[in-house]
């Protein structure tokens, strides 16, 4: 399988060429100039964050559009990108004011809006629910607007991060796994990989960045390792331990640091 490296800093972008990364539009959207990229990525929307801040999404279809096809064009080597999907956790739907059902269906809506003004660009559908039958209802929704998931590259499946290692969250995984999807696990590490990784096809993560919070950083420059590359392609390489350990293998070389590197 392979596992996207979730980073903060676009400039990383141009510094570790051999691993896959996930850079959230949050970290993009403002910035004039672009880093060319020199490893594949891919585009988180930073939903969660938006519906939190907000409540609903304060950027517009068409303005998302503009922003992903310049980072297509500018930044180069985009995988695929996130809609503007709508997640399920208790304190979102709680901020939204929505239930669960509308927020999958403004999810699939999204889905369907952004590939008719960006057919050319790699949206990928994301299912979010809570409970299995949730995710089950999700994925119908989809085949009802003319989505047929397994003809996709990749399906996302969201709301999962901060469950990531429960039965419950290894439950979906498995059962969507069954229908043969190309499953993608949004904020999936080491404790879910190590019950299911077999499931998916890709998972991402940028949990190191937490646990630096609480390290020491490694020179005058760092007071914490939140936000150090060397720490983070070090957390990294306990995902490919993991990954191995389940008799997998991340489809890319072993981790390098550009000179410029911090």
């Amino acid at each position: 399988m392979k596992f996207y490296l979730g980073v903060h800093q676009p400039i990383w972008l141009t510094r570790v060429p051999d691993i896959p990364l996930l850079v959230s539009h949050r970290r993009l959207g403002h910035r004039r100039t672009l880093p060319r990229a020199t490893t594949e990525w891919a585009l988180d929307s930073g939903g969660f964050t938006e519906l939190q801040l907000h409540g609903r999404w304060q950027i517009e279809e068409k303005d998302y559009v503009r922003a992903v096809r310049r980072y297509a064009d500018e930044i180069g080597n985009l995988a695929w990108a996130a809609p503007q999907d709508w997640m399920c956790e208790q304190r979102i739907l709680k901020r939204t004011g929505l239930t669960v059902r509308e927020h999958q269906r403004r999810t699939v809506r999204n889905l369907v809006r952004l590939r008719e003004l960006a057919p050319e660009l790699p949206w990928v559908p994301t299912l979010q629910g809570w409970t299995l039958s949730d995710y089950e209802r999700c994925a119908d929704l989809y085949e009802r607007a003319g989505i047929d998931l397994g003809a996709e590259p990749l399906v996302g499946i969201g709301t999962v991060c901060r469950r990531q290692s429960s039965a419950d969250v290894e439950r979906i995984m498995r059962a969507f796994a069954t229908r043969e999807l190309n499953l993608h696990g949004f904020g999936i590490k080491i404790t879910g990989l190590s019950r299911y990784a077999e499931a998916l096809s890709s998972s991402d993560s940028m949990s190191w960045s937490m646990r630096g919070r609480y390290v020491p950083g490694c020179g005058p420059s760092h007071r914490t390792e939140s936000n150090c590359l060397r720490f983070a392609l070090s957390w990294y390489r306990q995902i490919r331990t993991t990954l191995g350990s389940a008799g997998l293998s991340a489809d890319n070389v072993s981790p390098q640091v550009s000179r410029r590197a911090a």
